[in-house]
Formats: C-alpha cells, sequence, structure tokens
C-alpha cells in the first residue's frame, strides 16, 4: 500500500508520529520517502537517534510549522499521502492561549488542506479528538473546526484525484499528559488525585491509533470521521490498576473536562454508519448518499438515537486488564 509512495506527517515528532514512523519503517521497506515535519529541532535530533537518515534512507527531517503556508507547501512537494497529526493539544494551555491554538489548529488545518491540494497529494488523513464531539473547550473547539475544514475540503477538490479524511479516537493509553504516566509518578506519594469519581474515558492503544490511520489512508472514501469501537475505563479503575493501596483524593472536574467522553453524538446519528470495527460519520454533502455508501462499503445505519459515549460503553476494562496494560506503558518508560 505505501511502498514507492511519498509520505508526510505533520506534528511527527510526537507520540503518533514516532509510532506511525516505526510501523511503516517495518512494514513497508520500499517506501519512497517519509518526511517529518514539526516544528522542534531538539526532537528531531533525538528522534533522528531512532531514525536516522543514513540507516532509513528514506527518512527526511523537515523542520516547519503548520502555521507556515509557504514552507508546507515547500515541503509538500513530490508528496502522495499526507498524515496531519500537528495540534496544540493541552486543554488548559488552550484556555489561557486561545488564540494561538486556534493558528495551530484551525488556520494550520487550513493550510495543509491548501497546501494538498497544491501540490497534487492524493490521500490525506488528519487525527482528530473525542473531545471534537459536542466540545466544551477551546481544543475541542478548534478540533471540531479542523474536522470540518478536512471533510469540506472534498468540495474543492474539483477534478484533483484527492480524498480527505479524519480519524477520531479516544486517550491514548500511556501517553504524555495522560492519567496513567500522573498516577505512575503520584503513587510514590500514597494519594492518587481523582476528579470524580464516576469519571470515564474511551481507551485506545498508540498501535491501535496507527493501525487505524494506515486503514483510513486505504479504504477512505472522502469526507468520513472515522471513529473506532472502543472500549472505555472507569478513572477509578485506572487509579486501583496502578496502586490499589493509594487514598483517593477528589479533585473535581476541571474547567473545559466532561465527566463522560463522546465520540459521536446523536445529532451525528442520521449521518453515521457502521463499518464493523469502525464508525464513519459522513460528511452531509458526501458525493454518495448514505444508502450508497452502505451498499458500496457494507456498512449499516444506525439508529437516530445512536450515541457513543464512554459512560454508557457496552465494553469497560477490568482492572486485571488495565494492570497489564500499565505494566507494558511502565516497561516502555511511557511514550514522549
Amino acid at each position: 500500500m505505501l511502498n514507492n509512495k511519498s509520505i508526510l506527517i505533520t506534528g511527527g515528532t510526537g507520540s503518533f508520529g514516532k509510532a506511525f514512523t516505526k510501523t511503516v519503517l517495518d512494514r513497508y521497506p520500499d517506501i519512497k520517502r517519509l518526511v517529518i515535519y514539526s516544528r522542534d529541532e531538539l526532537k528531531q535530533f533525538e528522534m533522528a537517534q531512532e531514525f536516522s537518515v543514513k540507516t532509513n534512507p528514506a527518512v527526511r527531517y523537515f523542520i516547519g510549522d503548520v502555521r507556515d503556508l509557504s514552507r508546507l507547501k515547500q515541503a509538500m512537494e513530490g508528496i502522495d499521502i499526507v498524515v496531519h497529526a500537528a495540534a496544540l493539544k493541552q486543554v488548559p494551555a488552550a484556555e489561557y492561549n486561545p488564540f494561538e491554538c486556534i493558528k495551530t489548529n484551525i488556520l494550520g488545518a487550513q493550510n495543509v488542506v491548501e497546501s494538498c491540494l497544491d501540490n497534487g497529494v492524493s490521500k490525506v488523513v488528519a487525527l482528530s479528538t473525542d473531545k471534537a464531539a459536542a466540545p466544551v473547550n477551546l481544543y475541542g473547539a478548534t478540533k471540531l473546526c479542523s474536522d470540518k475544514l478536512f471533510t469540506a475540503a472534498m468540495n474543492i477538490k474539483g477534478g484533483r484525484d484527492i480524498t480527505f479524511s479524519v480519524v477520531r479516537y479516544g486517550n491514548v493509553m500511556g501517553s504524555r499528559g495522560s492519567v496513567i504516566p500522573l498516577f505512575l509518578k503520584k503513587q510514590k506519594t500514597g494519594i492518587l488525585p481523582i476528579t470524580h469519581p464516576s469519571m470515564t474515558r474511551f481507551n485506545i492503544s498508540l498501535e491501535d491509533g496507527v493501525k487505524m490511520v494506515l486503514w483510513a489512508i486505504q479504504n477512505a472514501h472522502g469526507g468520513e470521521i472515522f471513529v473506532p469501537k472502543l472500549p472505555s475505563y472507569r478513572i477509578t479503575d485506572i487509579a486501583n490498576a496502578v496502586n490499589p493501596n493509594c487514598q483517593h483524593k477528589i479533585s473535581g472536574i476541571r474547567p473545559g473536562e466532561k465527566l463522560h467522553e463522546e465520540m459521536i453524538t446523536t445529532a451525528d446519528a442520521p449521518n453515521t454508519v457502521d463499518l464493523g470495527d469502525y464508525f464513519a460519520i459522513l460528511a452531509p454533502s458526501c458525493e454518495i448518499s448514505k444508502e450508497q455508501y452502505c451498499k458500496k462499503y457494507n456498512a449499516t445505519p444506525v439508529s437516530d438515537q445512536f450515541a457513543y459515549n464512554s459512560g454508557t460503553n457496552s465494553k469497560f476494562l477490568s482492572i486485571e486488564e488495565l494492570q497489564s496494560m500499565i505494566r507494558l506503558c511502565d516497561n516502555a518508560a511511557l511514550h514522549d
């Protein structure tokens, strides 16, 4: 699928970018070029120690920001596939610096769209977040705007042979800024901070996130927001899995935070179909009808009252399953 192709990944030095790079280099030895596009030269230097240009001649490191349209266009010359993973994603930082978040997550997304259209890119997959569904914080709102820009890009592609799609998933197990590394650090104090005892979240491994993006590259019709079927976890179960002997200190839900996350709202249901391992939210302006899409991709429409919420999910991870996952995270020294 990717052999003899040139790929660019924005935000390529992040947790996802490094996992994606490793998977692509392992599975597709004949890839033509893999461009890591990011703005942090130190992270690029550190990543190059693992994926050096000398031992991986297809890899290239481009310093650049998605806010910089001209640099993006230059970096995308000769690129076939773009994976857009660059974002400002820390909720408190976005609330305090709102326009900085807007410039990266919204204006940067539009720059990616325009650069792809101008450079003959054939496939574009953008990473989203569960916080983009009925957002209550600025980060989620900017990612919802980004999702709309990518799905609506199908309306302006003209005669170009290009597809734009989005993948939306939940919290990545053990990723930087997530609750597991926090609890692993805090367990030494004997007290774990719990925002709310009823809080739940969706869970996905970094490997499954990469798998989903590769699936979208191969299977997207264009204009979809793909949502994986994921298990949920209770925040109290995570705490007990990390250390059952620790006390729980209730700190309260923080501003911009939900008790339960959702990835598909009832408002999305009329445009949502079930693909088996994934759901797809179809763009209202999709060039084929929902009925035609279902027939072509062997999909099934969901009910009009369907919603996909971490609190009402049919599958929850047990403490034993969480402990197994946490050991893997701990052994890997956690993702950067």
